[in-house]
């Protein structure tokens, strides 16, 4: 392996050990009862993010990600909770919230301010959940689904965090980048699957990653495609392929007016 695969393929994992020590930093602000009570004096109950894709046509979960490590400042200027009305007036479907501080410039108070302004949205928090407490964290900010990223988890990591996650009332969209990871969401019981069309080693992105691993997916599940998603025609020819929906961030945000973008994408694609 190249230094450079090296060191495309560790990112994830770096971003787990940030992610551990925000993880311990928080806890100790707010121990795991304090957030748990939290939760039970907002009364606040998901809604079932799953059902979302049993409906058809082509339903986008819209993105809201101000920047990545592998393209730096994507929306420079941008505020989330303008970009979360642009998205929902333009026919998201759902919202992705990007969380993580550090490599792409989220923050969980934007998830709890777009909830605040838009109860009814469906909303998934984007981050690289390691720990349980970071699923209270979820709930408590007002999340209706979560990410599991199994390679970052592995099998017994993301079985545990499935677990919790229907304990309590949330979905779990667990992402999958090869097969070996897609058998892994088979065993767990996933049935909300997104295929992640970017590769860990070198991170290119392909469509044909999604197509690939489509039939492996365990049976039932609704299929998301996940990276990479540019034109109607990209969404037309994953549709026609069994895909339930579509996450798009990057190629909306970047053009600075991601409403309009998402408008214009969708109402090719009909």
């Amino acid at each position: 392996m190249s230094e450079q695969d090296k060191t495309a393929s560790s990112v994830l994992h770096k971003i787990g050990r940030t992610v551990a020590e925000r993880v311990k930093r928080d806890r100790a602000q707010e121990s795991e009862q304090d957030l748990l009570a939290r939760i039970a004096a907002s009364g606040w109950k998901p809604k079932d993010f799953r059902a979302l894709f049993d409906r058809r046509g082509f339903n986008v979960i819209a993105e809201i990600k101000l920047a990545s490590p592998s393209r730096g400042d994507i929306a420079p200027g941008l505020q989330p909770l303008d970009v979360a009305r642009a998205y929902l007036e333009n026919g998201a479907a759902a919202l992705s919230i990007l969380t993580e501080p550090l490599f792409f410039k989220g923050d969980i108070k934007y998830l709890k301010a777009i909830r605040a302004a838009y109860p009814e949205a469906y909303l998934l928090q984007k981050d690289f959940i390691i720990d349980p407490y970071q699923l209270y964290q979820a709930k408590a900010a007002g999340a209706d689904a979560i990410l599991i990223i199994v390679a970052l988890l592995g099998e017994q990591g993301s079985a545990e965090i499935l677990r919790t996650a229907r304990q309590l009332g949330l979905t779990a969209l667990v992402e999958v980048h090869n097969a070996e990871e897609m058998a892994i969401a088979t065993r767990i019981g996933a049935d909300l699957v997104g295929i992640n069309n970017r590769n860990l080693k070198d991170l290119s992105i392909s469509l044909d990653v999604s197509l690939q691993l489509r039939p492996m997916a365990p049976a039932g599940a609704r299929l998301i495609c996940e990276s990479g998603i540019e034109t109607h025609e990209d969404m037309h020819r994953l549709h026609a392929e069994g895909f339930h929906g579509f996450l798009v961030g990057t190629s909306l945000m970047r053009t600075g007016r991601p409403g309009d973008a998402l408008a214009r994408l969708i109402r090719h694609a009909h």
